[in-house]
């Protein structure tokens, strides 16, 4: 069996981190794992609370599984301090693994910070030169590279300076962008692909990135070439997206069950 491993945040709500990750990974028949990063009281109207594991844990978490079920791919979410930046950079060198993708998330979708500023260059210096894939949306790589994206010219630009900080594939994701499409800019250091999609006027947006950043991963995992698993995560979230869920107050969340059938559902 195919398996994975998110190192993120939690969501208490389902919608995001972790649980949505998990989610995505059975969603697409790889087994899942976890290794926590921060308890986040969160619903769909915003981030209420966040508390942060110790370092010591959250490395003893990631020994723990690799030590007994390798994954095969590992998907980077929320690191809100720089040491813990530092103890997941530590252990995918130790442990040389395979398959990252790193989903630098730094803001919340009501705009509360979930990173300390320190913590986004430590992302920069140790995990992003580790990095096979790199999922910024336009927030993200803006307090990454200081400075603003507001066109498709420019997520393309901003797409080939964070390569060169890192080396890997970079999608900087357009949702935020407005207009009829919801288009991604992916750029392998050599060539730029464009990831559309219809834009759907839907307030069900919770936990995209998280959910797009996992699917990745999820491909990567089942041995997928990189543009293949970009393809199909970009087809996976549009479903998500399409089929979301009335839910809670807020932004209620995408639905990971999206296109998924089994007998215990009848």
């Amino acid at each position: 069996m195919f398996k994975a491993l998110t190192i993120a945040g939690s969501d208490c709500s389902g919608g995001a981190g972790i649980q949505a990750d998990l989610k995505t990974f059975t969603a697409f028949g790889v087994y899942g794992m976890s290794a926590l990063t921060a308890v986040v009281a969160e619903n769909t109207t915003g981030v209420q609370s966040i508390f942060d594991l110790p370092v010591e844990i959250i490395r003893q978490q990631i020994k723990s599984i690799i030590t007994d079920i390798p994954p095969d791919a590992v998907k980077i979410g929320m690191l809100s301090r720089p040491e813990v930046v530092q103890a997941v950079a530590d252990s995918i060198k130790n442990y040389n693994l395979k398959n990252i993708v790193l989903d630098p998330v730094l803001i919340a979708k009501n705009g509360c910070s979930l990173t300390e500023a320190r913590a986004v260059s430590a992302l920069k210096e140790f995990l992003l030169p580790l990095a096979t894939v790199v999922t910024p949306n336009l927030y993200e790589a803006e307090a990454m590279l200081d400075r603003k994206i507001d066109t498709l010219e420019k997520m393309m630009e901003a797409a080939v300076s964070l390569h060169k900080l890192s080396g890997s594939w970079v999608v900087v994701k357009g949702g935020h962008l407005g207009g009829d499409k919801a288009v991604d800019v992916a750029f392998d250091g050599r060539e730029f692909y464009l990831l559309e999609a219809t834009r759907i006027n839907t307030p069900n947006t919770h936990g995209t990135g998280c959910t797009f950043s996992a699917a990745i991963a999820a491909g990567l995992a089942k041995g997928l070439e990189v543009a293949q698993a970009l393809s199909r995560a970009k087809q996976y979230i549009q479903a998500a997206i399409e089929n979301g869920v009335i839910l809670g107050q807020g932004q209620g969340p995408t639905n990971h069950l999206a296109g998924v059938r089994s007998e215990w559902m009848d």
